[in-house]
């Protein structure tokens, strides 16, 4: 472990934001006031600069993507700017790159750093405290979600990757195979023996199904793979799309599942779950033949969920959430097995 790893959160904090302040030079933004708006797994702060200019300033955490990946998902990101898909802007430095890393004596291992014109308004809502109950507000928002997802679901099968382009993938072997992308999540030490012998069948039942399902750039292309309320910044109506972090090759249903997963228990869930499938269906097709297989992706999608628990146990986070995400996990796989006996 390294130095940097055994400090508290709060101590953590104080050398990101020195490492932070190193790394306002690469745009020319030395001196800016700094604030930190997220720090759970990768550290987010505001740069106020002198001018009344703000600012998003990234700090990803050390070993979960390389400098490639990360340089695609920026690449990626101007590329859905360019095609009128609203996501943050990617700021290059002063001399023209989109990534830089860093280093501080604490903070020994380098960071990678990115840049965002700062977005105006508020996330949709959030995991703990959920949506509101305003029918005919959640009704819009989620429209807007599903045709902003059918235009991102477009634009990443006609765009030509540029050369190097590397992300992971949540196919197969991520999702379900013996190394997943977030951890073997049916080994995860929380689980009782009860709860390892149902994940244990949900696997093998998924595994076979995701086996032979189409990966044609008709179901399958680059997503988000991270539409949580937390993700989806509204504005004076208008939304918006942050946090590519998870961004990579995938199912479209594992898409629309994710964005479902965590309103499931909502009083609104049924009128946002029509409104983000209008939505889609205005701008890409969506049969109901695929639309019989969302329960699927919506018990792999909590099952990832596990996997992320395992790989971060020593984190506040992933404790604190364990238990809430455990129980949504198996009692979404108990609806998924129920419905394929």
């Amino acid at each position: 472990m390294s130095t940097f790893d055994s400090l508290s959160p709060e101590h953590q904090g104080v050398h990101l934001e020195e490492l932070a302040q190193r790394s306002l030079r690469h745009w020319g933004l030395e001196g800016s006031d700094l604030s930190l708006v997220k720090y759970r797994e990768n550290a987010v702060y505001q740069v106020s600069a002198g001018n009344g200019e703000r600012y998003a300033l990234r700090i990803h955490r050390h070993g979960y993507h390389s400098f490639a990946a990360l340089q695609s998902e920026l690449q990626w990101m101007a590329a859905l700017n360019d095609s009128g898909i609203s996501v943050p802007e990617v700021l290059s430095t002063n001399d023209g790159r989109l990534l830089v890393s860093e280093s501080t004596e604490i903070i020994e291992e380098p960071r990678h750093v990115d840049l965002f014109a700062w977005i105006d308004g508020a996330p949709l809502g959030t995991v703990e405290e959920g949506l509101g109950d305003n029918a005919e507000q959640v009704a819009k928002l989620y429209s807007d979600l599903g045709r902003t997802a059918a235009e991102l679901h477009n634009q990443s099968n006609r765009w030509e990757l540029p050369d190097g382009f590397e992300r992971h993938a949540w196919d197969h072997d991520g999702l379900v195979g013996d190394a997943p992308f977030w951890g073997r999540f049916w080994e995860l030490e929380l689980l009782n023996d009860s709860q390892r012998r149902l994940l244990e069948t949900a696997r093998d039942r998924i595994s076979r199904e995701l086996s032979v399902y189409d990966r044609s750039p008709q179901r399958y292309g680059l997503i988000h793979a991270d539409f949580v309320p937390e993700n989806l910044m509204t504005d004076h109506g208008r939304l918006r799309l942050i946090d590519f972090d998870d961004a990579g090759f995938g199912w479209h249903l594992f898409e629309l599942a994710t964005a479902l997963y965590f309103i499931q228990e909502e009083v609104c869930y049924q009128v946002a779950k029509q409104a983000l499938i209008d939505g889609y269906r205005e701008r890409r097709a969506l049969s109901d033949d695929d639309l019989d297989r969302l329960e699927l992706f919506m018990t792999v999608r909590g099952c990832t969920y596990l996997g992320w628990i395992r790989s971060r146990q020593e984190t506040d986070t992933a404790r604190e959430l364990a238990p809430e995400l455990i129980r949504r996990a198996c009692e979404q796989v108990e609806r998924y097995l129920s419905s394929q006996s």
